[in-house]
This record gives structure tokens, sequence and C-alpha cells, in this order.
């Protein structure tokens, strides 16, 4: 964030009768070294994007059609509450057009879509800021497309990775886009009305392309000179790593998804990280050139955490969304684990409250700021697990860490679980092993190495062997037939005999 007052934008370039590669109607920002949004007055405080994206903004032109007029930053006064609302809350890392965008936000219905590769079974946390975007998008009266990447899923995203993806079988893909659909409805409001989200596959297109025509039609519109400059390819070739034709033809498709989804549902605005904008701008001129669409492109900033780790990765993994995955007081804990620093901007990105509300808590100091992160993590859990399980897992963290009693006496409802029977007991489980089925780490070294260090607990009592039997005679004088398992202070399980 920051004032924009030297910010300039450079005339555009007439060049629409050059194909993709050479840069179109581009225009690029005087103050390059520093990532903004483009076209927006001075942004949030909230964004934080990651080095990556830092490096991608400098290197950012910015496409649009070419009746679009050159303006400053400071021209753009928002009249839409969607941009609006994006821009107090921290959403905005780049938009093309945000005048001509503005204007048709503010006037009519618009659609959009953001997609999601089925790359797990599961979305992370990572992958919340751009779900909470989709719902801003609806709430303010618009119509959200979720498009699963059914058929991209088969090619592979190299955006942001050193090696290729491992490829997956229809079986598995279809298995994953099961499981990350379930929390699009938690969120979004599905249905056929005007305003109701709709879920889309690309692999209903993308599978019964025929090849040569596929190249005639669309492939003549890049070049593989603009290709070569997309950062997802620059990053694979300066390390010298494989990028296989596979994956080179991915944001050919990805631009192709937004033609088509703009010819079958009217969608004219595409949503992505700011590690797509490349991708996103390949398909608003792509629709420009083939059908003559006006289209448009919006980035949210590429979190990372204040101790610069990517968003939704922790020392001990994913923060998984659903249920089965990670429990809700783990999620619950995740939120309630965030660092001072980070409250404010978590606040205005993954919950809803109100500005007032959030500001008043953005003031808080010292230890009064405990209570932002417990309202953050009540917020955020709620949205995606529903009020009803906040007073389980309040209970549980009271007891937990409010005084509730020796050997872990209180409520461990909301803890996660697993079962053992007396018969699996009779010639006793090793502890470590239990500590793996509770995924309170990694790898038995990594076990052994906190037992080592003093945090292993058994019923808060310090783990002295890490060669301990649990037997029958360990759950001797539980009353509630089970024992508990911590790996430091903050991550704890139960073994419940059955």
């Amino acid at each position: 964030g920051g004032s924009h007052s030297n910010a300039a934008w450079v005339r555009d370039r007439r060049l629409a009768a050059r194909p993709l590669g050479a840069v179109p109607n581009a225009r690029t920002l005087n103050r390059s070294h520093q990532p903004y949004c483009a076209l927006l007055p001075a942004c949030s405080g909230a964004l934080r994007p990651t080095a990556g994206a830092h490096s991608a903004v400098r290197r950012t032109t910015h496409i649009r059609a070419s009746t679009a007029k050159p303006e400053t930053a400071e021209a753009a006064t928002l009249k839409s509450e969607f941009l609006q609302t994006l821009k107090w809350r921290g959403f905005i890392q780049q938009a093309t057009d945000v005048e001509a965008l503005d204007a048709l936000l503010a006037e009519k219905t618009v659609v959009a879509y953001l997609g999601f590769d089925a790359t797990a079974s599961s979305l992370h946390v990572g992958s919340l800021l751009q779900i909470m975007l989709l719902r801003h998008f609806q709430r303010c009266g618009h119509k959200p497309l979720v498009l699963v990447g059914g058929g991209t899923t088969k090619v592979g995203d190299p955006s942001g990775k050193d090696a290729s993806r491992q490829l997956l079988t229809q079986e598995a893909i279809d298995k994953n886009i099961d499981g990350i659909s379930q929390v699009f409805s938690r969120f979004l409001t599905f249905g056929d009305g005007p305003t109701d989200a709709v879920l889309v596959n690309n692999d209903d297109w993308l599978s019964p392309l025929k090849y040569l025509e596929f190249l005639r039609d669309y492939g003549r519109h890049f070049t593989i000179n603009r290709m070569l400059s997309f950062e997802s390819v620059k990053q694979r070739l300066e390390r010298e790593s494989p990028l296989s034709f596979l994956e080179f033809n991915y944001m050919i498709l990805q631009a192709y998804d937004f033609l088509e989804l703009h010819r079958r549902e009217g969608a004219v605005l595409q949503f992505g990280g700011s590690d797509q904008w490349g991708n996103i701008i390949n398909g608003v001129e792509l629709g420009r050139r083939v059908d003559g669409a006006s289209l448009y492109g919006l980035t949210a900033p590429l979190l990372a955490t204040a101790d610069g780790k990517k968003m939704g990765k922790t020392a001990s993994g994913a923060v998984w969304l659903n249920e089965e995955l990670l429990s809700p007081f783990e999620y619950w804990q995740f939120w309630r684990n965030t660092a001072d620093s980070d409250v404010g901007r978590f606040l205005r990105i993954f919950t809803e409250l109100p500005q007032g509300e959030i500001e008043k808590l953005e003031s808080l100091s010292g230890a009064a700021v405990n209570d932002a992160k417990v309202v953050l993590a009540n917020e955020a859990t709620r949205m995606l697990h529903g009020a009803e399980c906040l007073e389980q897992i309040q209970q549980t963290a009271a007891s937990l860490f409010g005084g509730g009693g020796a050997g872990g006496a209180g409520d461990t409802e909301a803890l996660p679980r697993v079962k053992v029977s007396s018969s699996d007991l009779a010639e006793g489980v090793p502890l470590i092993d239990l500590f793996l089925r509770l995924e309170l780490g990694k790898s038995k070294s990594e076990i052994r190495r906190l037992v080592t260090g003093g945090g292993a607990k058994l019923n808060d009592v310090k783990v002295e062997d890490a060669a301990l039997l649990v037997t029958p005679e360990t759950f001797a004088g539980r009353e509630m037939g089970e024992i508990k398992l911590s790996a430091g202070k903050k991550k704890h399980g139960i073994v419940e005999l059955v």
C-alpha cells in the first residue's frame, strides 16, 4: 500500500495486428519497483504479496481493449460496491481497465469465474482468499462461476513449480473434484437464479477438442516469444528444470477456458492469484481477437504470513479445508495462533465483520491482541464448519489452555482422536505409532526428536522414553477411557479405548 502520486501509465502502443505474443495495447507502471493495485488509489495495508509476486509485478504489462483511454491511478474513483469492498479488504493485486470494469460492475449483474485444479482431495487455506473473493462478488449482486479443472488437471499448471506435477488418473481427478467441491456450497449459494453460483468443469469442452482444428483456430494467436517470457516458464528454464511440452500448453488451455465460458455462460471477468496474471491476460486478448469480446481480469495477492511462509502451509503440513483431513478444532487453532502482525489483514480478508469492528480490533495492542485472534478464529471457523461447533471448540480450548485440570481433564471432544481396542493393546502399542496416527508428527524420527527435546507428553506428563508401549494399564484410572497425547504446547490428540 501507500501513495501513488508518482505513478503514471505509458500510453498504449497500437499493435492490434500482432499475435498475442507481441504484447498488444500494453501499458506499464512507471513505478515498477513495488507491487500495487493497477489503476487504483492507495491500496489497503492488508496486502502482503510473496516475494515471487513482487518479481512478477516488476515485469507486468497491463493489456486492455484498444478503445480504453489512458488514465492515471489517481483518476480511478471506484463506484461499484464490489471493487470498493475488495480495495478496502486488500484483495486486489492487479486488474485490467479498472475504470471500464468498475462502470460495468456498477451498472448490471456481471458473470465472473475462478478456476481450481483438482490436484488434491481438498483445498487448503491458501485457496480461501479466492473463495472469499467469489463470496463478496455474489453478495454484491453478481453471478460467480466455480470452474473445476477436470481437463487442465490432466496437463498440470507449471506456475510456481520447480518440477512437473504428477499426472493423475481420471479416477483420481474425479475423486479430487468431489472432494474440493464440498467446500464451495458453504461459502456460495448455488441454484438457477440470476446471481446463483454455478459449478462448471472444463473437461466438458477440453477433452472433446480436435488437436489440429484447435491449433489452427487458436494456436495461431499465441507466439512462443511471449510464452517464453512468462514467469512460470522463465523460472523453470533458469533453474534448468525440465518443462514438458504438455505443461507448456497449459496457458493456452486456460486462455481458451475464458473464451469458452464467455460463450457458454456470458462470463466477462476472470479472477485468479497474481501468479495467474499472464494466463488471464492471454484469455482477455484471445476473447478480443476471436470474438471481439470485452473481457477483464483481476488478480488477488499471493499471501504470505508475517514470517514469510506461504499461506496455508505449516510445519506440520497443509491447513486443509475438508473436515476429514483437518478437524474443526485444529482449523480454529490455526487461526488462533496467527502472528500479532497478521491479525488485522486476516480479519479483513477471511471474515465478513464490518469495517468499524475490524478497525477497532486492529487498534488492540499487547495482550489484548489475543482477543482479536479469538474473534478471527471464531469467524473463520464459523464460515467453514458452522456456528454449532464453536461451543465445543471453546470448551476444549479452555480445558487445554485455561487450567482444565491435570492429566487433560476437561472437555476434549473437539480434539482429533484415534481408537484402539483391548486386543490391540494386549502386546502393547508403540507410543510413537499413536503420535503418527494422530498426525502429531510426520515421521518416527521426528517424534523421537520431540521426545528427546522434552516436547512429547502423555496426559500432560513429559515422555522420557521414545520406546514406551501403551498397554491397558496406561488407561487405568482414566474415567473416560481415553488418554491425551501432546506435541508441544499447541498440538494435542486423544487415544480412545473401545
